[in-house]
């Protein structure tokens, strides 16, 4: 019988390789998204066009309009600007303004719920708290404290089941994610990373891109994405 699991997947780097991961470990892959009205919703493209390289074709997608509705996040705010132009070390001081309240909270919520209506008893998230990381659901405190509550809160957990939630990129570097990723032939060409796409392109400004850039160089694998302005 062929084991299923349940992949978060937002079409970024992060979750594009969590997503090669489970295929590589021989699960067959739910992949759910989320539409939250985030700016870069262009990240839901990528998502199809991944999903159609790897021939994977049920996908949910989830519209969760609750994250605009809470504000609070220039991912959702239009009024909060998105940062640019900041460096490394600016980055990775304190929380950023791209922090959306509770938002893996719900997401492996919906990932629970799917997982246990497909008969699946593993979940991936592509969470990584190394590289510069100030979210506080990214934290392997939190993924540790999901997955207990996960097994108390289901009818699966409850008649003796047992849920999984895997983060694999939890204690890589970006670059480390990279390597991993081109190892198992991840097509980053597809994937999409920038929080403030302009036409499309990645803005190269942003501080995703800045981290996304650095991930390729320090790897030192060609960077495939396509900037729609460089990063001074």
């Amino acid at each position: 019988m062929t084991k299923k699991a349940v992949v978060l997947f937002s079409g970024g780097l992060d979750s594009t390789t969590c997503l090669a991961m489970a295929l590589d470990q021989g699960f067959e892959v739910v992949p759910i998204s989320f539409d939250y009205h985030q700016r870069h919703s262009v990240e839901l493209d990528a998502a199809r066009s991944i999903l159609q390289h790897y021939g994977i074709t049920k996908h949910y997608i989830f519209n969760v309009a609750l994250f605009r509705e809470i504000g609070g996040s220039s991912l959702t705010d239009s009024s909060i600007p998105v940062a640019h132009h900041r460096t490394v070390e600016e980055v990775s001081e304190g929380i950023p303004d791209t922090y959306v309240p509770a938002r893996n909270l719900v997401f492996l919520s919906y990932a629970l719920g799917v997982a246990e209506k497909s008969d699946a008893h593993d979940i991936f998230i592509g969470v990584n708290a190394v590289d510069y990381s100030g979210y506080p659901d990214c934290r392997p405190e939190f993924i540790d404290a999901f997955r207990a509550v996960a097994n108390l809160a289901v009818k699966e957990g409850v008649e003796g089941g047992h849920f999984r939630i895997h983060s694999p990129l939890i204690d890589l570097t970006k670059a480390d994610i990279v390597r991993a990723g081109n190892r198992l032939g991840v097509p980053y060409e597809l994937t999409h990373s920038c929080y403030e796409p302009v036409e499309g392109l990645a803005c190269g400004t942003c501080d995703s891109c800045l981290l996304r850039r650095k991930g390729f160089e320090d790897a030192g694998v060609p960077d495939p994405t396509r900037y729609g302005r460089k990063a001074s």
